[in-house]
């Protein structure tokens, strides 16, 4: 899937081990979550265009590097999603945040929109989706349809563990948009969680079960 990055920065990968381990704290948890969504904006934000400007050093004119004032965006997913906002907010203070509520129904496994509010200049900016997990991919799905409503430039998918079956149907209901996800794994069980996975995401960065 050419639209589909797995990170293999040891980094990245390191921190899912601490994160997978079911007895990793919320506190910690809540932690690492927000650095690998930090490590893995740095990747989804490769291919941002640069523009050379001139600035004076103490010493003389240097042409260097700067953003082309490309308009950024980071709509979470929630609740989930939320763990990983910090992160990337770090490396780009000046992105709007939008928020969109979807919860999963127990019995189905679809999406529920129960929440949606969006920078009011959406249209001028790419957009940066983020959820720690894609596991059937339908919240993913429905919040990227949302999105499209508003005519935005672009849009990402950043989350940091995905299921196959996940990555199948998001790609397939939005081939346009670039996916990133720290690990790749095995498959859904039976009740729709990530196997091997590392639980429910919300819960544990919320210390809520």
């Amino acid at each position: 899937m050419a639209n589909v990055t797995v990170t293999n920065h040891p980094l990245i990968q390191h921190k899912v081990s601490i994160i997978r381990d079911k007895n990793t704290p919320s506190k910690d948890f809540r932690a690492i979550i927000g650095e690998i969504a930090m490590l893995m904006c740095y990747e989804a934000t490769r291919d941002l265009e640069l523009t050379e400007v001139e600035v004076e050093t103490p010493v003389a004119v240097a042409k260097v590097k700067k953003l082309s004032g490309k308009k950024l965006a980071v709509v979470p997913i929630l609740r989930a999603g939320l763990g990983m906002v910090d992160g990337i907010t770090a490396l780009i203070p000046s992105a709007r945040i939008g928020h969109i509520g979807l919860y999963r129904d127990p019995e189905t496994l679809m999406p529920v929109e129960y929440y949606c509010k969006l920078p009011s200049d959406i249209e001028e900016r790419d957009v940066i989706v983020v959820d720690p997990m894609c596991a059937t991919g339908g919240s993913a799905i429905d919040a990227i349809s949302l999105i499209k409503k508003r005519g935005p430039k672009h849009i990402k998918f950043v989350c940091t563990i995905a299921a196959p079956e996940g990555i199948k149907a998001l790609t397939e209901a939005h081939p346009d948009v670039d996916i990133f996800c720290a690990a790749l794994d095995e498959c859904l069980n039976d009740h729709g969680y990530i196997v091997p996975g590392l639980g429910d995401a919300g819960d544990r960065i919320f210390g809520t079960k």
